[in-house]
């Protein structure tokens, strides 16, 4: 993990510095460079003319390194379009993408155009979550020959304030359980499945400071979901080797503080899914790896809320299940019963992360002074060719606890977009046999996945769920503080719940 602190002087051999677009000299004629270095005064005509004959454009993503004359190396990170007031997000992902090209290194200073605390915040993220490698699976020789930024100083006058070096912390932490969920999805399913899972985040809690810190954590095995009801997670893991789990974390802040609110997480968790009896193409289907994506950011978020002591109880959820096919698995035209009694017909296996939820959802409302839930799922395809592959939906039953979060999305620089739940689809969930089937009209697919999982929320109970199908995993290249692979979207904006309290 890379060490984050902050600096007011240059010592670091490489300097990490703004670059953006100016105004063309003339009309039609080439737009010219401006270097944002913050307070730190360098010689900008010189290097401005290098970087113009390099043919650096200062768009975002772009990163160029040169020799410098007072460091080793100056690296140019990509801000856009020049302003006088560069927006958070622009700065994360600017920092980030800087980051995330200075591999093999042991510490860099990155002096952007930061004009007040949240400015450091949002660049100390981003270089956070930009220096990040998953080498966890490669050989001894190849996994040392390639590692992440180890050291990342962010420059600012400011930098011996209180409240300035909290947000630092606040970037590390925010970054670290960023990475533990990365780490999870990018985990393969043969070293990851329900089991492995529960026990890894049993350890996780432990490392974090178990009953010292505020959290607990209970696992419910298949023997155990079986007697009690969840018939969603049964009848999804039934068909695996590997049998479903039901991951409980809790966090109650300690000492003198007192929760303001209650707030329940819940994270599909489908460690692996084949699509069962309706299996999936073989194509793509390597990515299903990423199908916890929800489980792991819910984990990751709560943990994190654990370690900046927020004042406020949360209950994280994680029902983890592989989606297999056997002579086991559920077949089309099943009727399960999910936990509370409601009866689902199964019309489609590969419509199995409600299922999951369903319980899941059910069982969390049980907890007392519930103040809202939230579930965040690679649900469907649809949000997909919906949205694509950088922006999640939002769907709710509380338009104000939507507004909220998303305004709140702002700020955490996660994209969110508000979909709708029309009352008419309803009717496509039902079913001849059972109280509702688990899909219905395929035009409108994600909005029927978020009715579906309407019907086990109570009405008047704020709710809010988060479709991340796309974002939650990057099979293209990488971007920003984005790398390929698992991504750990949904853990900012989680972790923002709590501090807003929204």
């Amino acid at each position: 993990m890379t060490a984050l602190s902050l600096t007011s002087a240059l010592k670091d051999d490489i300097l990490v510095v703004g670059l953006a677009q100016g105004a063309p000299a003339r009309k039609g004629g080439k737009a010219s460079l401006v270097i944002e270095s913050g307070e730190l005064a360098l010689d900008t005509k010189t290097l401005e003319e290098i970087l113009t004959d390099l043919g650096a454009t200062g768009k975002a993503d772009e990163v160029i390194k040169i020799p410098g004359n007072s460091v080793r190396l100056l690296v140019f990170t990509g801000l856009g379009k020049a302003s006088q007031q560069y927006g958070h997000e622009t700065l994360r992902r600017a920092a980030g993408a800087a980051a995330r090209v200075l591999t093999n290194q042991k510490s860099a200073t990155f002096a952007l155009p930061v004009r007040g605390i949240q400015d450091v915040s949002a660049v100390s993220q981003g270089a956070g979550l930009g220096a990040y490698l998953f080498n966890e699976f490669r050989s001894d020789e190849s996994a040392t020959s390639t590692s992440p930024l180890a050291a990342a100083k962010i420059y600012t006058p400011q930098a011996s304030k209180a409240e300035y070096k909290e947000v630092a912390n606040e970037a590390s932490v925010i970054a670290a359980y960023t990475h533990l969920a990365r780490n999870l999805i990018n985990t393969p399913p043969s070293h990851l499945n329900p089991s492995t899972f529960a026990a890894r985040m049993v350890n996780e809690v432990k490392v974090a400071g178990g009953t010292r810190a505020g959290l607990s954590i209970t696992v419910m095995t298949e023997s155990a979901l079986k007697s009690k009801g969840y018939g969603g997670i049964t009848a999804v893991g039934q068909g695996s080797a590997n049998p479903p789990r039901l991951v409980r974390i809790s966090y109650t802040p300690t000492g003198k503080v007192k929760a303001a609110k209650k707030y329940a997480f819940v994270g599909k968790g489908i460690t692996f899914d084949s699509g069962g009896l309706a299996l999936k193409p073989a194509l793509g289907m390597e990515a299903m790896k990423s199908d916890m994506s929800g489980a792991a950011a819910v984990c990751a978020a709560v943990l994190a809320i654990a370690a900046l002591k927020l004042p406020i109880a949360i209950d994280a959820w994680a029902p983890l299940a592989e989606n297999m096919v056997s002579d086991n698995a559920t077949r089309p035209s099943d009727i399960i019963t999910i936990y509370g009694g409601k009866t689902v017909e199964v019309l489609n296996p590969d419509a199995e992360g409600r299922l999951v939820l369903a319980d899941a959802l059910q069982r969390a409302q049980e907890e007392k002074k519930l103040d809202a839930i939230f579930d965040i799922a690679t649900l469907t395809g649809a949000q997909v060719v919906a949205l694509g592959t950088r922006t999640s939906a939002v769907m709710t039953n509380n338009q104000a606890l939507s507004d909220a979060f998303v305004s709140l999305t702002e700020k955490t620089g996660e994209l969110f977009w508000p979909m709708p739940l029309p009352s008419e689809l309803r009717a496509s969930l039902d079913s001849p046999v059972a109280d509702l089937a688990n899909i219905g009209d395929r035009m409108g697919g994600m909005l029927v996945a978020g009715i579906f999982l309407k019907e086990f929320v109570a009405d008047d109970l704020p709710w809010l769920h988060l479709d991340i199908a796309g974002p939650a995993y990057n099979d293209r290249s990488p971007h920003g503080y984005t790398p390929v692979g698992g991504t750990g979207i949904g853990v900012r904006s989680l972790i923002a719940i709590a501090q807003e309290q929204i």
